[in-house]
């Protein structure tokens, strides 16, 4: 028993388990929105796109948040400046901007070394987080929960039908800025706890398995944001016991969830599925 709660032992630990906790809700919550929008390629896309930014923000003496915050905001509003300028498709505009922003992040990391540690930009380093950026976490995670709970309703018919949206006379630029604004503050939360690179992973994967398990959208956040938040909690658990990142440890727990539902979800999973044609082979032969 004294094995099992040895994590719980240790500040840093203690820090460690409740802040992944606290993103992965704050991920896990807002992929619902990204599943249902389609947004995955963006979401891949402003998780990479804060690499400069955070190099910036070091050259500059400013804090990290700041500069991630900015430059994802940035790259945000590249990619719909080309998109509204030229007919390329869309995925083709993110995947230069991504791209760019991401390879000028590697860019002044190398030529500015000093105090920059790019495995943490890229793989996070929970475990290592100062006070200060503790504090900016759950800043922008109240911050996030906040808005989306007063404004649920309207990004979720933005995110389903946007034409509805303008003709019951929403905003809809607004919206649409307003997620993205959230996305880039929970790109920049996710940040310390498993990176650039595997942020995506935690804007995507719980919305995507509960995608599989409710057709109720507010049913869909709320299991997006519990096993975002579980993922979180046990992920850093295992890290400690297994000695691995912590990043990893909770992509691939959330990963094993998504197929555990892409199997036996009860409507949509592939048993699911298999039982339904089955039943229709069999109904005609009933019949007769």
């Amino acid at each position: 028993m004294s094995l099992l709660l040895d994590p719980f032992a240790y500040e840093y630990m203690r820090t460690a388990l409740w802040v992944c906790a606290l993103v992965g809700a704050v991920c896990g919550l807002l992929s619902g929105f990204v599943t249902l929008k389609g947004w995955s390629l963006l979401g891949d896309a402003l998780s990479h796109a804060v690499v400069p930014g955070v190099a910036l923000a070091y050259l500059l003496g400013l804090p990290f948040a700041l500069g991630a915050f900015t430059s994802g905001l940035l790259a945000a509003a590249a990619m719909s400046f080309v998109k509204l300028k030229t007919p390329v498709r869309e995925d083709a505009v993110i995947g230069v901007v991504f791209t760019a922003f991401f390879a000028l992040g590697l860019l002044l990391i190398s030529l500015f070394p000093a105090g920059l540690d790019l495995k943490t930009i890229i793989f996070g380093n929970i475990l290592a987080i100062a006070p200060e950026d503790v504090a900016q976490l759950v800043a922008i995670s109240v911050a996030c929960l906040a808005v989306v709970a007063l404004k649920w309703r309207d990004l979720l018919l933005f995110s389903f039908d946007p034409h509805q949206a303008r003709m019951l006379g929403l905003r809809v630029r607004l919206l649409h800025l307003t997620l993205l604004l959230l996305l880039s503050a929970t790109t920049v939360a996710a940040l310390q706890t498993v990176g650039a690179l595997l942020v995506v992973a935690m804007l995507i994967t719980p919305g995507a398995t509960a995608y599989l398990l409710t057709d109720r959208f507010g049913h869909m956040l709320l299991l997006g944001a519990a096993i975002g938040g579980f993922t979180g909690f046990a992920g850093a658990y295992a890290s400690y016991h297994l000695d691995g990142a912590t990043g990893g440890c909770i992509v691939v727990l959330q990963t094993l969830l998504f197929l555990v539902a892409f199997v036996f979800a009860p409507k949509h999973g592939l048993l699911a599925a298999r039982r339904a044609r089955l039943a229709t082979c069999l109904m005609p032969a009933a019949k007769t």
